[in-house]
């Protein structure tokens, strides 16, 4: 390796990567198979390529070409050197709009070429799921489609020319006529003609084996169309000519609804002669909620287009009528239409858990057989599964025939993996006997290659082997794929997984207290790899930051996979890689809520850190922010804020209590209040009456923002609520506490005064062991509150994010946790729920600025655009994180992602905000990064409404003005 490695990076220009991070985040693709190779090459351009080939070859090195790494049978996997074209190889070369062509190198994600494209009108047919992070050349490898392929068919179709190079360095142009076509593969072809006109089923979506007919010569000997999902095994693309089709000016969306998964199925090649431009399905156990939907337990999405918005909803309306349905759904609006489409597009992730929780998995991804058969073919399939006692979640592309389906096996045991094997086979003939394909749209890879003679028969499946040896005699790339394949059931990514349970802290419920379950979620659909925010979204801002594939949350979940597994990443919780990858997690908790199943990389850092720092030295950060609270009390309490900020704004002062902090220099220290807001509650009168709430004085409206508690009170107590604080000291029995209570018995006079804390800073510093400390003192302090119906009114959302999620699963053997848990409400849910009657003050100005990432990944915001609305706060926030993110920001080492994450959304958002706009930011890091970055000051929408109630008090009739 170490020849080989030297050799690579004395021939290429590109990054040779050779390290346990390089070579742990490709050991997977988002199929079932796990393969560890030598290094990882990224080439700048195709001399690049061909200077790789030339090294392996002469080291008898296996080639594989990568591109988004979302392949679902495994072919972008290998054990040699992989080729990672997505870092350089991933230009737009040119677009020409008349001709109505692109040049596109390998690694361009097909969104961006949609982005180019759509202002001319134009765009690429083929459109998969995966469309903002697969590459061109990973569609050009295993003939992608997506689901206008009833509309524009294949990648297939769309190709024009393609650059490639052989596995013996020949650079080939391919196209039509035999344009580029290696030596003796014409011959071969012109000696089977007769074989090839006969053993090819006739349906669109046949992907399975090479595509051999193509070079028939009725068919215009096409080379390059021959050389579409071929998987890498045939050369290596470095650049393509690809066909781009106009794009209908307006669309229309037809939800159309069934009464289960065969009328649907049925249905659908009866709407075709209608030329819509999707026939989409799926059934309703993969929808978590069917209220955007029309009645039914199945649903056909039927995209129609045409000229005008009128014209597309008039072909629609006529797909209604021609459809027997039990209910339909029209929408023309394109928010609503992307909404209902995400439910389609979540489907790949969604589709791997069940609805009881078990996991699913890919195999059997994409079978496709006539449009014409599919009805009959989900009835044999579904019984199929119950013959073998598995289930699965069927939908797809109904108007092409072609099914995605995630099947719970149980790949961990013997006994599942040999039903795993027995039930491919049985399925495998199945589909061959409707007269399809086993693939369908993903290739065969891995998962199916082995089954190839049930489809095509052994003579069929060795000329594919023939032609494999005519582009690439020496078997260098991809071997198998496709040809000479491995079985199916080896190279299992689950194989290498301790069998027995790791000792952890969190209890990981959704996984049964499982923590290499957790880590297995992750299954490389990729969402997190996407380059914009769509939306309210949020994951993964520090992907986008930096591009870099360890800065994804599916690298940072394979890096885990792989610490669990010990072979690549051998030194466990003490790995450095791992440490690294997991650095510049910002701990958003977007991919909580936005990856399709559910990872929680915030948690599984805050656990690793929880592990890795056991019994060492930490990083002086966490010493100082991740014990926050700690320092800002002991201020509070000797009343030196004032002596605190003169200090802090001395800036020799300043540089040595960062440098000794962690702290990075280009950060400001936060202002510390000089009066506390418990301080302030405890000096007011306090008098109104109503229903008991309960205000949680977090940290940050404690020491540092408390103008945002007063505000809440303000508002809470014009809403017609009663508010009061948490205990202070752990009273046996009720009342409430208010902040002012005093102790009522000797016991409680010695435990002495205490506060509560939701212990944020330290979970996202992964003091755990500290953080429990500190939940079960909260908890001890909160029983008087658990007793009553009172909410606990939550204003900080990291802090609320905490209480409803950290503590139940840090403390998961404490039921009080749980009990606290459902408890919290927002500002906005509080009053929504408790002050249903009370209308809020006419503010009537704009909004900016950016949901908080914890609120859109754990609390929802709901209620809050639903009081924005009622106060008359017209516009929409962001999405995205501020990048500041509690401690994170404040790291030495991390100013310039935490920057780039805020240049991404929230400062554009507010720059261009007209004048009178008000600048909403309901946390504590977002009003910083706000003032720090751009000089604005953002409020809380408590501020904003107590101002807007301030103002109406003084315009009232008698008031002083």
């Amino acid at each position: 390796m170490a020849n080989l490695e030297a050799e690579l990076r004395g021939a290429v220009r590109g990054e040779v990567g050779f390290d346990v991070t390089s070579r742990a985040l490709v050991t997977m693709d988002a199929s079932n198979y796990r393969r560890v190779p030598r290094g990882v090459v990224a080439p700048v351009d195709a001399d690049d390529v061909a200077a790789v080939l030339a090294v392996c070859r002469e080291h008898g090195v296996p080639v594989v070409a990568r591109g988004g790494g979302t392949s679902i049978a495994g072919q972008a996997t290998g054990t040699g050197v992989v080729l990672d074209f997505t870092r350089h190889m991933n230009r737009l070369v040119a677009l020409d709009p008349e001709a109505r062509t692109a040049v596109v190198q390998p690694g361009l994600v097909l969104d961006r070429l949609q982005e180019a494209a759509a202002p001319l009108g134009l765009r690429f047919g083929p459109d998969p799921s995966t469309h903002s992070r697969c590459t061109l050349g990973g569609m050009i490898g295993n003939n992608s489609c997506g689901s206008h392929s009833v509309a524009w068919g294949t990648t297939a179709d769309s190709v024009r020319e393609l650059d490639v190079v052989t596995a013996r360095g020949r650079r080939l142009r391919l196209g039509q006529d035999w344009a580029g076509a290696p030596d003796g593969l014409r011959e071969l072809v012109d000696g089977e003609l007769a074989r090839l006109r006969t053993g090819f089923p006739e349906l669109p979506r046949r992907i399975s084996g090479y595509a051999l007919d193509a070079l028939l010569p009725e068919r215009g000997a096409d080379v390059a169309r021959s050389f579409c999902g071929s998987e890498g095994t045939l050369g290596v693309l470095t650049e393509a000519v690809v066909r781009l089709v106009e794009a209908p000016r307006a669309r229309a969306l037809a939800v159309l609804g069934y009464a289960d998964e065969s009328a649907a199925a049925e249905a659908a090649a009866g709407l075709l002669p209608l030329r819509p431009l999707t026939v989409e399905g799926m059934a309703a156990d993969l929808v978590p909620s069917a209220a955007a939907l029309p009645r039914g337990r199945a649903w056909l999405f039927v995209e129609t287009g045409g000229e005008s918005a009128g014209e597309a909803r008039v072909r629609a309306e006529a797909v209604v009528r021609a459809a027997d349905v039990v209910d339909a759904l029209v929408v023309t609006d394109p928010a609503g239409q992307r909404a209902l489409w995400r439910i389609r597009e979540d489907a790949s992730g969604t589709a791997t858990r069940m609805p009881d929780g078990r996991e699913a998995w890919p195999g059997w991804e994409d079978c496709a057989v006539p449009p014409a058969r599919l009805g009959a073919y989900l009835r044999d399939f579904r019984a199929l599964l119950a013959a073998h006692g598995l289930r699965g979640t069927p939908y797809g592309h109904f108007g092409d025939g072609c099914i995605h389906v995630r099947i719970d096996f149980d790949l961990l045991t013997e006994p599942g993996i040999a039903r795993f094997r027995r039930f491919s086979e049985e399925l495998a003939e199945l589909v061959v006997a409707h007269g399809g394909s086993l693939s369908g749209e993903h290739g065969d890879g891995q998962a199916r290659a082995e089954l190839l003679p049930k489809m095509y028969g052994r003579e069929m499946v060795g000329l594919f082997e023939r032609v494999k040896g005519v582009w690439d005699p020496d078997d260098l790339l991809n071997p198998g794929m496709l040809v000479r394949p491995a079985p199916l059931d080896a190279d299992l990514r689950f194989s290498v997984l301790p069998r027995e349970p790791v000792d952890v802290a969190f209890g990981y419920p959704a996984d049964g207290g499982d923590f290499p379950a957790a880590v297995r979620r992750c299954v490389g659909v990729a969402k997190c790899r996407t380059a914009s925010v769509s939306g309210s979204s949020v994951m993964c801002p520090s992907f986008r930051a930096t591009g870099a594939e360890e800065h994804s949350t599916r690298g940072r979940a394979r890096l885990l996979h792989e610490m669990l597994a010990g072979e690549v990443v051998t030194d466990g919780w003490r790995s450095t890689e791992v440490r690294d990858a997991l650095d510049l997690c910002l701990s958003c908790k977007g991919c909580r809520s936005d990856c399709p199943v559910e990872v929680d990389m915030a948690t599984y850092k805050a656990e690793f850190l929880h592990h890795h720092y056991a019994g060492r030295r930490r990083p002086a950060a966490h010493y100082t922010m991740g014990r926050l609270p700690v320092w800002l009390r002991a201020v509070a309490r000797t009343r030196t804020a004032p002596l605190v900020n003169a200090l802090a704004r001395v800036r020799p002062v300043a540089w040595a209590a960062k440098r000794l902090g962690g702290i990075t220099p280009e950060r400001e220290i936060p202002r510390l209040a000089t009066r506390t807001f418990s301080r302030w509650w405890e000096q007011r009168r306090v008098s109104a009456q109503g229903d008991l709430v309960v205000l949680w004085p977090d940290t940050f409206t404690e020491y540092l923002s408390p103008s945002v508690g007063q505000a809440a009170v303000r508002v809470l107590e014009a809403a017609g609520l009663r508010v009061a604080l948490p205990p202070t000291v752990h009273l046996q029995k009720p009342p409430v506490g208010d902040g002012r209570t005093v102790a009522l018995d000797p016991l409680s006079l010695l435990r002495g005064r205490g506060r509560v804390c939701c212990g944020l800073t330290y979970v996202s510093t992964g003091q755990l062991d500290r953080a429990r400390a500190v939940m079960r003192r909260t908890l001890d302090l909160m029983e008087p509150v658990l007793e009553t119906d009172a909410p606990v009114v939550v204003l900080e959302p990291s802090c609320a994010a905490a209480l409803r999620t950290d503590v139940p699963e840090l403390l998961h053997d404490d039921p009080r946790a749980a009990r606290l848990a459902a408890k919290v409400l927002t500002f906005a849910e509080t009053l929504e729920r408790h002050a249903p009657d009370w209308t809020p003050p006419r503010v009537d100005r704009p909004v900016a600025g950016q949901t908080h990432c914890h609120q859109h990944a754990v609390l929802g915001d709901a209620a809050d655009r639903r009081l924005r609305q009622a106060a008359l706060l017209s516009g929409e926030l962001s999405g995205g994180c501020c990048g500041l993110a509690g401690n994170f920001g404040f790291e030495k080492g991390h100013h310039e992602v935490s920057t780039a994450c805020a240049e991404e959304q929230l400062l554009p958002s507010v720059r261009d905000a007209p004048d009178d706009t008000v600048v909403l930011a309901d946390g504590f890091s977002c009003r910083t990064q706000l003032e720090q970055l751009a000089g604005v000051r953002g409020r809380h929408l408590a501020e904003v409404l107590a101002a807007a109630l301030e103002e109406g008090a003084g315009n009232e009739p008698g008031a002083e003005r």
